[in-house]
């Protein structure tokens, strides 16, 4: 059956043309293929040599009506763990957490790992654990910092973090297709703004060469970029 939907779903996508925002938004409705609310996501190709420490791309990201998405996170912190766990970390601890991790005895099935400045230097124990998950905390990524209740607070209510992959792409999330027309634009034009606003230093000539939107399991939708252009 799935087969047969995806079928006629492409059959609605010109592969040729690419799409205002708003159309391709009305189009994630039309081209939906599940019985479940999908999540869309927004997949960017950038021209970009990721080798070079000046055209990586990492940043995050609040979007104005939140990613649909609740993470789960894991909170280093030697003070103030009872309102970090009430901000909404799942999991907080300090040299303990550490040394539990190290030994096997927690399941690494958070999302997003924080940490105090000064738990950082703990955390070189466990960095061969968390970095091949990408749990490792980052001052780049927003995931370090001495207010830890306003961090998690942020990551628990829909921030998340998007960065290029070895080829120089982005592949990221902009909500629920239950969000509805209105709300995923605003998301969708808010990502577009975003990426531009993080554009690398240095990257030269066209920095995105293009943007494709889907619903999970569903067909790609390429994103007009010359009327997005201010």
């Amino acid at each position: 059956m799935a087969g047969k939907k995806y079928k006629k779903a492409i059959e609605l996508i010109n592969s040729e043309m690419a799409y205002s925002v708003e159309e391709a938004v009305e189009l994630l409705e039309k081209t939906n293929t599940v019985k479940f609310d999908p999540t869309v996501e927004i997949h960017f190709n950038l021209n970009l040599e990721v080798k070079h420490a000046d055209q990586i791309v990492r940043s995050t990201l609040s979007l104005p009506n939140g990613s649909g998405k609740t993470a789960k996170v894991c909170a280093f912190t030697d003070e103030n763990a009872d309102a970090v766990k009430a901000a909404g970390a799942t999991v907080v601890g300090s040299e303990e957490l550490i040394d539990d991790i190290a030994a096997g005895n927690v399941a690494l099935d958070f999302d997003v790992c924080v940490a105090t400045p000064s738990m950082m230097r703990h955390l070189g124990k466990i960095a061969r654990v968390l970095g091949p998950k990408g749990l490792m905390p980052n001052p780049k990524a927003g995931t370090v910092g001495p207010d830890l209740v306003a961090i998690t607070k942020e990551i628990a209510a829909g921030k998340f973090e998007f960065k290029t992959d070895k080829q120089g792409n982005v592949h990221s999330i902009f909500g629920k297709l239950s969000f509805g027309k209105e709300k995923l634009t605003e998301n969708l034009n808010f990502f577009l703004k975003t990426i531009e606003d993080v554009k690398p230093s240095g990257s030269k000539g066209k920095y995105i060469n293009s943007v494709f939107i889907c619903n999970a399991m569903g067909p790609s939708i390429k994103i007009d970029m010359t009327t997005e252009e201010k």
